[in-house]
C-alpha cells in the first residue's frame, strides 16, 4: 500500500493542514482513551462470561431510634 515514506510524509502534511498542529494531540488522546476504553470493554465482557459476578456491597446499617436522639 505505501510504496515510500513520500507517501507517508504527504498523508502526514494533509493531516497538519486539516486539523491544525493544536487539534492534532487532541486528537491522538481521544483516540488512544477510545482504544484503551475497547480494550477494557473486551477485557471485561470475557471476564464477566467466564467469572461469577462480584458480591453485592452490604447497604450500611442504620442505628437504633433511640441512639438516634441521643
Amino acid at each position: 500500500m505505501w510504496d515510500s515514506p513520500m507517501h507517508l510524509l504527504i498523508v502526514a502534511i494533509v493531516i497538519l493542514v486539516l486539523f491544525g498542529g493544536r487539534k492534532i494531540p487532541e486528537l491522538m488522546r481521544g483516540l488512544g482513551e477510545g482504544v484503551r476504553g475497547f480494550k477494557e470493554g473486551m477485557s471485561g465482557a470475557q471476564s464477566s462470561s467466564t467469572a461469577p459476578p462480584p458480591p453485592a456491597a452490604a447497604a450500611p446499617t442504620e442505628k437504633p431510634a433511640d441512639e438516634k436522639k441521643a
